[in-house]
């Protein structure tokens, strides 16, 4: 069995970095990816979507100090759902990619050039 994805798009936000009690570090950050496609009249559509991306310790730590809102990155890790209770009794759930690699593909300011600069993050 495999849980695999890899996402390529635009940071949307400064990375949020946490600690758990247990000392472990948690940095979150979200992704927009866009796809074009023609309609049924043939007319040229785009869809973007978000998606949070979580990233523990040393990855998180990497993504934490190298990335910054407007980035493109491409990010491998697998899909994570989680299930909880809100405070009214609701279930409610989520889902977000664990990463458990960051490739920096283009800086901030030069997400307009040609060519992206890769650097990893493992």
């Amino acid at each position: 069995m495999k849980n695999t994805v890899t996402l390529v798009g635009f940071v949307g936000n400064t990375p949020e970095v946490r600690n758990t009690q247990s000392g472990a570090s948690i940095t979150t950050v979200s992704l927009a990816t866009t796809r074009s496609f023609k309609d049924g009249e043939g007319n040229r559509q785009s869809e973007t979507e978000w998606h949070r991306i979580t990233c523990f310790n040393g990855v998180g730590k990497c993504v934490a100090e190298h990335v910054t809102k407007g980035a493109m990155i491409m990010v491998t890790g697998r899909i994570h759902y989680t299930k909880w209770t809100d405070q009214n009794g609701t279930d409610r759930y989520g889902c977000e990619i664990v990463a458990e690699q960051v490739d920096f593909l283009v800086k901030a300011k030069e997400a307009s050039n040609d060519e992206p600069k890769k650097r990893r993050s493992k």
